[in-house]
């Protein structure tokens, strides 16, 4: 579920190489949001059979749009509603098969069947999350939860 012309190796290796560009990418930066926008390019680039991949950053009590890159998307979200409010009033990962089974889905892209939604930290604090959408069911797995979270905990280091 990479983008074959780019990565060829084991999943675990081409995940390990992704972590690796992220380092490069975000290491010398200062600014937050260059590093969640080059972040969310770098994913989108990176992995197959998603339509949507970016960052909501936690304000007070709701979620608020921050670089992605995808169609436009809802900009406020609740905590506690949806997927993603539902991942930042737990402080989990959320991995959904199909977000049409999932109580109080909040369809941005009707598109959208599967998602993966993990807790972002700066700092020992809970800042946002990372959102990724795909159009098929059953897209994301344990694999991908595991780097994912490995990608969003070094993105974390340098925010």
């Amino acid at each position: 579920m990479f983008n074959g012309s780019l990565y060829t190796g084991t999943r675990e290796e081409n995940y390990t190489l992704l972590i690796k560009q992220l380092a490069a990418l975000v290491e010398d930066e200062r600014s937050r949001i260059a590093n969640l926008a080059n972040a969310s390019a770098l994913l989108q680039q990176f992995l197959e059979d998603i339509n949507w991949v970016g960052f909501y950053l936690l304000e007070g009590d709701e979620l608020v749009l921050g670089p992605f890159q995808g169609k436009p998307a809802c900009t406020r979200i609740a905590v506690g509603r949806g997927v993603c409010g539902t991942s930042i009033a737990r402080k989990e990962a959320i991995l959904v098969d199909d977000v049409h089974q999932f109580p109080g889905h909040i369809a941005c892209d009707s598109a959208s069947n599967s998602e993966i939604v993990i807790p972002l930290y700066s700092g020992g604090q809970l800042i946002g999350l990372l959102d990724i959408d795909s159009p098929l069911f059953s897209r994301f797995d344990e694999t991908d939860l595991q780097y994912l979270t490995i990608f969003t905990e070094r993105l974390g280091e340098y925010l």
